[in-house]
């Protein structure tokens, strides 16, 4: 995961004997797993997970119950003995073999291939609208990204900043109002896509990449690759040709710019954000800007 995290952190508490006991996981010992699953527990073939939002989980849920994505393993739901996605905060999936690995094209080519497939999904409801002050939870990575978006991106972050901000949220701040200029109209349309694919998928030899839930976004698919992009060049120690060996798709600099803003604010907004994380984010814009 990145420095500072881009998802909410929950605890690795171990699941409660009911939510087994209602999943059928009884008299199973739970192995705690990382972050990738939640800090989830697989109970023989089966990973109980923490959830933030029981409506989004349970949306993702009925979306990987049916999706089918060439090349892709899909952590599958399993509903509890009365049919629920989602028990007293866990949700349940199939468990999939394999860890995070430093396999950046791997990981932008997957995410053609999921948004080829989510295209038509319809928007959630959830999605329909901006979130509002105080941001809480996955609310803060929306907000984020609407403020990525919006024409003066400092007017949704700053309901947020204190007063007396850290240093490292007004230098993310001051680089977001820089970038902001360089943004440019794009056409490419807004479709349903995952947008935090970096360090959540899942290899294991030669099998094929594996996800095991779906963060959603209501954005252009090339937007969601360029996450990946700036997140692998930001953090994940990726070469910098990685930017222009995906610069075939469409509008891929401005896609590269919205995702940058997007994680600079929520390196802005997060409380442990870390000038680790600002650093790297800092040396990516400059290799953005040479594309514009």
């Amino acid at each position: 995961m990145p420095p500072g995290s881009v998802r909410p952190v929950l605890t690795g508490v171990e699941p409660p004997p009911h939510v087994c006991a209602t999943f059928g996981l009884r008299d199973r010992e739970p192995v705690p797993l990382g972050a990738e699953w939640e800090v989830g527990w697989r109970l023989g073939d089966v990973v109980l997970s923490p959830v933030v939002d029981a409506g989004r989980a349970a949306w993702s849920a009925r979306v990987r119950e049916t999706l089918v994505v060439e090349g892709v393993r899909l952590a599958r739901p399993v509903r509890s003995t009365d049919g629920r996605y989602v028990v007293s905060g866990w949700r349940a999936d199939t468990f999939v073999d394999g860890e995070p690995e430093s396999r950046h094209d791997e990981v932008v080519s997957l995410s053609g291939r999921l948004h080829a497939a989510t295209a038509q999904l319809d928007r959630p409801r959830f999605l329909a609208h901006a979130p509002a002050a105080p941001y809480q939870g996955g609310d803060l990575f929306l907000a984020a990204d609407h403020s990525a978006w919006d024409a003066q991106p400092s007017r949704v972050l700053r309901t947020q900043i204190p007063e007396d901000p850290p240093q490292g949220a007004l230098r993310s701040l001051e680089l977001i109002g820089q970038l902001g200029t360089l943004r440019r109209q794009v056409s490419s349309p807004n479709q349903l896509v995952h947008g935090d694919l970096f360090g959540t998928v899942l290899f294991s030899g030669n099998l094929a990449p594996a996800i095991t839930d779906i963060t959603p976004y209501w954005r252009p698919a090339g937007w969601a690759a360029a996450v990946v992009v700036v997140d692998s060049l930001a953090w994940g120690g990726a070469d910098d040709g990685l930017i222009g060996r995906w610069e075939d798709i469409p509008e891929w600099p401005q896609m590269l710019l919205r995702a940058l803003m997007f994680r600079l604010a929520v390196h802005a907004l997060h409380p442990r954000a870390t000038e680790e994380a600002f650093l790297g984010l800092a040396r990516t814009a400059d290799m953005v800007r040479m594309i514009l």
